[in-house]
């Protein structure tokens, strides 16, 4: 029953197909606002679940524009070149990140995140 506003960034699990392109499977996570992680409220849908995301290291590019999946999958495949294959992190999923609220129209702010392995 409460609103806690729009949190920054809107974080989608993207898990890449064979061709780079998105599954149909996306995860999209929102960061509880600070004042309610103690004690967070229950969802009463149950398709949507509280969870702790672990600190971790990324590789990480940005962009701005209003972002598009073509856009993420090709800064994805822009950071894989860049980081050749001396770099590890995961492969089986990366993060794609949006900061900005859609009424937004300039300076936008978007990243695509490899976590280190």
């Amino acid at each position: 029953g409460l609103g806690m506003g729009m949190t920054a960034p809107v974080s989608i699990t993207a898990f890449p197909a064979e061709d780079g392109s998105f599954q149909q499977k996306v995860k999209v996570s929102l960061r509880i606002p600070s004042q309610f992680q103690a004690n967070p409220p229950c969802p009463t849908d149950e398709s949507i679940k509280i969870e702790e995301r672990e600190g971790m290291t990324i590789y990480s590019t940005q962009f701005g524009g209003y972002a598009k999946e073509a856009d993420y999958v090709s800064y994805a495949a822009k950071l894989k070149a860049a980081l050749g294959s001396d770099a590890a992190y995961r492969k089986d999923f990366y993060l794609c990140n949006g900061y900005d609220p859609p009424m937004k129209p300039y300076g936008r702010r978007n990243e695509v995140w490899f976590v280190k392995e």
